[in-house]
């Protein structure tokens, strides 16, 4: 009786677990691969970052060198400078458009799915493509932008050529191509706040104002640390923008952290420098998430 018992609770433990390893029987190849083609560049880059070489040959075993070096390296020091500014502009800049246009897009008005359509259309575009089409747009000589500032009798702008104007170009271009990304998150989430919520504020006295700011805003919260989270790992990893515009000039003024990386491991050949500098940013980019996410949970 006893072994009969047992059988029939192994039959049972069986027939729980067969959907589970159906699952896994699934996901398992793909997984996998996934986490091979992650580990395995992550640990080569991270040994690549303790030598002194190229990409062709290993170069030699110098340790913890290619880090020290960066402690005095002022090039980096402005590049990273040049990051800071346009995460500090870029970040802000689209989360808060990003809701503006949420609000906008969520009225029940004609056409609006032409209109969120249309707002959707820039951030599904390549940033090369974008990259391209802004050195037409805002051309010293040629570009649209001169052209109607001339044609109102204001003077033209240098933009993208100007070392002061530069940077501050290419945070509007980029919110301009980013933040479809943060009107549609907004959107998403705006329409799952129950609508019995408002309405009970609404019928408490809340105005406008207030419903925004002590019902929708709090409701918006999950939203907002994600779209941070979000729009900082994308403003610290800049490259393409700046690579397809300005290639970090004039003067250096758009040189990111990225694509200084790049310049010292791709065109200068000291990979292990610019893998040092790679490991070095996303141990920054794992820390300001994390403070984000601490803060959010406080």
């Amino acid at each position: 009786m006893t072994v009969f018992a047992a059988q029939v609770s192994g039959r049972r433990r069986a027939r729980r677990l067969l959907p589970d390893l159906t699952g896994w029987g699934f996901v398992l190849p793909a997984t996998l691969v996934i986490v091979g083609l992650s580990l395995f560049p992550a640990v080569w880059a991270l040994l690549l970052s303790l030598r002194d070489g190229d990409l062709l040959t290993g170069g030699e075993y110098v340790g913890l060198q290619n880090y020290r070096d960066m402690l005095g390296d002022t090039e980096l020091a402005a590049a990273a400078g040049h990051t800071a500014l346009y995460t500090v502009l870029f970040v802000p800049g689209s989360v808060v458009l990003g809701l503006a246009l949420a609000l906008a897009l969520n009225l029940k008005i004609r056409l609006i799915g032409f209109y969120r359509t249309c707002f959707f259309v820039p951030y599904v575009v390549s940033a090369a493509a974008t990259g391209i089409l802004a050195n037409f747009v805002f051309d010293p000589d040629f570009g649209i932008v001169n052209a109607g500032l001339k044609a109102l009798g204001l003077p033209a702008t240098g933009f993208l050529q100007d070392p002061g104007q530069a940077m501050l170009t290419l945070v509007v271009i980029s919110i301009w191509g980013g933040v479809g990304m943060p009107a549609v998150v907004y959107l998403a989430a705006l329409q799952d706040i129950p609508r019995e919520l408002v309405e009970a504020a609404r019928v408490d006295g809340g105005v406008g104002r207030h419903v925004l700011r002590h019902v929708v805003l709090p409701q918006l919260r999950p939203a907002t640390v994600f779209l941070l989270i979000w729009q900082t790992i994308t403003a610290l990893q800049l490259f393409d923008l700046v690579y397809t515009t300005t290639k970090g000039q004039p003067l250096d003024s758009t040189t990111t952290i990225v694509f200084y990386l790049y310049r010292q491991a791709f065109q200068l050949f000291h990979s292990g420098y610019g893998t040092a500098i790679a490991y070095v940013l996303f141990l920054v980019t794992l820390a300001i998430s994390g403070a984000v996410l601490w803060r959010s949970a406080r």
